[in-house]
């Protein structure tokens, strides 16, 4: 795949958010996107055409994370203030929040079937809640970490997550079995392949890290960038060509997933690239930053 393939034209940018934009996520058709960030917002946007769409209020404090159902009525969001909200997205509404976390949240995930959601706190703890329950306790704990957990994935079976201890630790939640790959670096941002046999882990020492998903072996890393101090993105092309993750000096960089070339670097904002999010079936990508500016980016 040469770079022309790849989504490196900046077809529009999506602006309202006052302050770092901490992150951003196409929905599960590619039609829409939510970010989220320190203004205490989330936003809702059409970005083909470049234009908001709906703002929703709630949080005490920034927006870490947000995660749309697969049919697009409800949203996830969790940050600042301890609390993980449960949004109706056509109204706005909040319809739960959940309280357990100690401390700030830094990533949610819904289930497949938008029945629980999942989420993974600076209180090196993962817990689950159940959407339909009009219990705010969570149906699971996860407290094995040793320090902040930052990211979390999920499959049919189990929870992934990576933390800043220096683990990617997969959860099989039908038997209760725990298996820990140790990276030796801080973990700050994970996410799978697209054929789902991979973790792709970002860790603090400028480093991405792709496991094989069943052994935990290091099949590849990928450097060029500078990820020292910001939870920042990663994630891998919709082909699992490339794999691609923003810079804390504003660039974005692909890398040919097999050789860990860097197949494309080019700057995408004025400051760090906080978020990446690949289009589920296009070649386009939405990139977020510091610079509190969320950009559209097509072949």
């Amino acid at each position: 795949m040469s770079t022309k393939d790849l989504p490196l034209k900046e077809t529009a940018v999506l602006k309202g958010h006052e302050g770092a934009v901490l992150a951003a996520r196409f929905n599960s058709d590619g039609n829409y996107c939510l970010s989220c960030g320190k203004d205490r917002t989330i936003r809702l946007w059409n970005p083909h055409r470049g234009i908001p769409i709906k703002t929703y209020k709630a949080h005490g404090r920034e927006v870490r994370d947000v995660h749309v159902t697969s049919d697009n009525s409800k949203l996830s969001s969790c940050g600042g203030d301890r609390q993980v909200y449960y949004w109706d997205v056509s109204t706005g509404r909040v319809i739960r929040k959940f309280r357990g976390h100690d401390s700030e949240v830094n990533a949610v995930k819904f289930n497949e079937y938008s029945t629980v959601v999942v989420s993974a706190g600076y209180d090196q703890s993962v817990r689950a809640w159940d959407c339909r329950s009009h219990s705010t306790e969570p149906i699971q704990v996860i407290d094995t970490f040793t320090d902040s957990v930052m990211s979390i994935c999920l499959t049919k079976t189990e929870i992934i997550a990576g933390s800043v201890d220096g683990s990617v630790r997969t959860f099989d939640i039908r038997v209760g079995r725990e298996i820990s790959d140790n990276l030796g670096q801080p973990v700050n941002c994970i996410s799978l392949s697209n054929d789902g046999n991979c973790v792709l882990a970002s860790c603090l020492d400028s480093t991405l890290r792709l496991l094989d998903r069943t052994s935990g072996e290091l099949l590849q890393e990928y450097k060029g960038h500078t990820c020292k101090s910001f939870k920042m993105d990663c994630c891998l092309t919709n082909t699992d060509a490339h794999v691609v993750g923003g810079s804390e000096d504003g660039l974005i960089y692909f890398w040919d997933l097999v050789d860990a070339s860097v197949t494309s670097s080019s700057r995408a904002h004025s400051s760090v690239v906080t978020s990446v999010s690949y289009h589920p079936k296009d070649n386009c990508m939405i990139t977020a930053s510091v610079d509190s500016t969320i950009r559209v980016w097509k072949t």
